[in-house]
């Protein structure tokens, strides 16, 4: 799969008012209407248990000015938010610098092998202009339009 080339994203939730989060590249638009998006985090995962119990999560999608966020929240560290601009927004911990974040209810939760695969529906969600991070042959980028024919 490293030839697919994948948006970076941070996925969070919050329990006791204590925000947790994970790197993903699983992670994906399921339907327009209505609005939902799929993301898939490993049953390792702190930021799964946290999703499972609060019934919430955040997406946070990465612009290309946060390949070292994508590094942070891929770690296993205690306090992943530890000088991270953030904020909670409808129920869940949206970073400030991300490209775009959609906060979303738990739909379904499905057995993905070592993963779990959460549905959402999306009950708010903003985007900024920030070109996006991608991951590609185990190396960050972003993306670029072709250039409009002349």
């Amino acid at each position: 799969m490293g030839d697919v080339c994948t948006p970076v994203a941070v996925v969070t939730s919050c329990t006791d008012g204590k925000p947790f989060g994970s790197t993903v590249s699983a992670f994906t638009s399921l339907s327009m209407n209505p609005p939902m998006v799929l993301v898939a985090l490993s049953r390792e995962s702190e930021t799964l248990r946290v999703v499972m119990s609060s019934g919430k999560f955040g997406v946070n999608v990465l612009g290309s000015e946060n390949k070292d966020l994508s590094a942070t929240f891929a770690r296993k560290a205690v306090d992943k938010f530890q000088g991270v601009q953030w904020r909670l927004s409808s129920g869940t911990p949206r970073i400030i610098d991300a490209a775009a974040w959609i906060a979303c209810d738990v739909s379904t939760l499905t057995d993905g092998g070592d993963h779990v695969i959460i549905s959402g529906h999306v009950v708010d969600a903003q985007l900024n202009t920030a070109a996006p991070l991608t991951y590609y042959r185990r190396q960050f980028g972003t993306h670029l339009p072709f250039p409009a024919d002349i």
